[in-house]
């Protein structure tokens, strides 16, 4: 893997047509919108999804490819996971022998992860709970369970003996190290790793950061009234007398031109283990990622435009901000834009200092 020696900078210019780029969940999934300005807004939370997306479907089981956040993934196993790769103890597992009133009713029924029955020597049935059990679930498990008191006081007891093991510091540098092999999108982006749930890895800065993307204009939000042609039950089809619809709302943007600044940094990819090939691959999300992950509410969403400014040193050989004014976009249509070619974008390459690159990967 080639190191990466370079400060990056970037601009990432997309649009959307007809689509709802970034839904506000405390607006009723309206698209997001700067309240003063009007301008459009994509969080840069939803920009690295997307990343995430392409990279799990581009890579898939690939080794050191895998995606820590994905879609209903339960992250303190991944912990465990490191854990147990590197021989960390977890901590102390507890055991204690079950009455003949407890043993044969836990032995009939499925128990949850962390607890489980062994025999010792003696032929005596054992409640085992593991260290790296989940307290709360199992809790919540018994509140559910339908068990007697008694058999519940019992496992609450064990419970409060099983005790997990606190991560040293060396630890944690190990656990960090591994999870930044496993994980591209933990040694691009960074991740928080202090669970209290599972081993704690500490933090990781991720190299590559993204500012909101805002739109060039403001925008137009729109809602549609949208109508299937079904109803979900019976009452629903009695109350309508057969005709069976079902009314619903649509956001969407006619069109929007959206401009996100990005930075990449040499030093933390260096810490992180982030290198020339992860950078290859991300560029070519950015430039595929619409395009796999496609869908009705979001319309026609498009990669415009990559911009790239590489400075010849690790720490950069010009402010980020200064080298983005060189970029202009600018409106060329009367009236409301509504496609990319309403727009003209152009790079006054003149004023780039001597020591910095700039290339158009779109």
């Amino acid at each position: 893997m080639s190191e990466i020696k370079n400060r990056i900078d970037f601009i990432y210019i997309f649009d959307v047509q007809d689509g709802n780029p970034n839904g506000d969940p405390d607006a009723g999934n309206l698209p997001r919108v700067d309240a003063e300005t009007g301008m459009g807004l994509v969080t840069d939370v939803c920009l690295k999804r997307k990343v995430r997306n392409y990279i799990q479907i581009a890579k898939q089981t690939d080794k050191g490819y895998d995606i820590y956040i994905k879609e209903k993934s339960v992250l303190g196993r991944s912990h465990i996971k490191a854990a147990n790769a590197l021989g960390y103890s977890l901590g102390e597992e507890a055991k204690a022998k079950m009455s003949n009133d407890i043993a044969p009713v836990l032995s009939e029924i499925s128990l949850p992860d962390g607890l489980s029955i062994e025999s010792d020597e003696e032929d005596n049935n054992i409640l085992v709970v593991s260290s790296d059990a989940d307290k709360d679930t199992i809790k919540t498990w018994l509140k559910e369970s339908g068990l007697n008191r008694m058999i519940v006081t019992f496992i609450n007891k064990v419970l409060k003996d099983a005790k997990p093991k606190q991560t040293t510091e060396s630890e944690k540098e190990g656990g960090r190290e591994w999870m930044c092999k496993t994980f591209f999108d933990i040694r691009s982006f960074g991740a928080v790793l202090s669970l209290k749930s599972a081993p704690n890895f500490g933090q990781v800065r991720g190299p590559i950061q993204f500012t909101f993307a805002r739109s060039v204009d403001p925008i137009a939000a729109a809602e549609h009234s949208i109508t299937r042609m079904a109803v979900a039950t019976e009452k629903e089809a009695k109350k309508q007398s057969g005709d069976n619809r079902t009314m619903g709302r649509k956001s969407t943007v006619p069109y929007g031109l959206y401009i996100c600044h990005g930075f990449i940094s040499a030093n933390l990819a260096q810490q992180t283990g982030f290198s020339e090939e992860d950078l290859a691959l991300f560029w070519e999300a950015l430039k595929n990622m619409f395009d796999v992950d496609r869908s009705a509410a979001r319309g026609l969403m498009s990669a415009q435009k990559l911009i790239v400014f590489k400075h010849d040193s690790i720490l950069g050989n010009a402010p980020a901000n200064k080298l983005f004014d060189l970029v202009k976009v600018e409106k060329v249509c009367d009236g409301a834009p509504r496609s990319f070619r309403d727009y003209e974008v152009t790079i006054d390459t003149e004023h780039v200092p001597s020591n910095i690159t700039v290339e158009e990967l779109i």
